[in-house]
């Protein structure tokens, strides 16, 4: 059976590393008022289509202390692409302003349940979560959008609010999963294009 974080759950720690040489752990984050660690990868059409999104969320509450830690855990096995390499690459072309970490051994990705790609979690700054699920409705198609699920807990959160809708259902590609940990998600094709 599939597990993911409740809301007021306590965000689960990590040591994993980034595009940018160093690793990470959940202490490196521990003067950000509010941190949204998502799942996300670099080939799913989910993830491509709604990154530049993505980016304005960030630069939207950026000055209200709001810091985005993006997590790659799916298998290089099931798509070459998704390989730490490609994200360096990734990062260098798109130049992201989130930091990039890897879960090669995908233990970060099964301690936060993660879903699907993207999959947010957005925790408050007692490290609790008040918010998972989709970023945006279409995530595919960003002139589609019609509502922003993520900015809205955002705006919610960071002005002192009840999140009003603390859980949706991501949408996007299935966390791919490798060997043993396969079992733990359906082996649903995503991959539309």
């Amino acid at each position: 059976m599939a597990f993911t974080l409740e809301t007021g759950a306590a965000a689960p720690d990590f040591t994993l590393p980034a595009t940018d040489g160093q690793n990470y752990s959940l202490s490196d984050f521990a003067d950000s008022p509010i941190l949204v660690i998502f799942f996300t990868c670099n080939h799913c059409p989910f993830v491509i289509g709604s990154d530049e999104v993505t980016r304005k969320t960030v630069e939207r509450f950026a000055d209200k202390g709001v810091t985005f830690v993006g997590i790659n855990a799916n298998s290089e096995e099931t798509n070459a692409e998704d390989s730490f390499d490609h994200m360096v690459e990734r990062m260098k072309t798109y130049n992201f302003p989130w930091v990039y970490l890897r879960d090669a051994e995908q233990t970060t990705a099964l301690a936060y349940g993660a879903l699907r790609t993207p999959h947010f979690f957005v925790f408050d700054q007692e490290r609790k979560l008040v918010y998972t699920g989709r970023g945006v409705d279409q995530p595919r198609f960003a002139e589609q959008i019609t509502v922003n699920d993520l900015d809205r807990a955002l705006a919610e959160v960071t002005s002192g609010q009840e999140v009003s809708v603390p859980v949706t259902n991501p949408i996007g590609c299935n966390v791919k999963w490798r060997g043993k940990a396969a079992h733990w998600m359906p082996a649903e094709a995503c991959d539309l294009v």
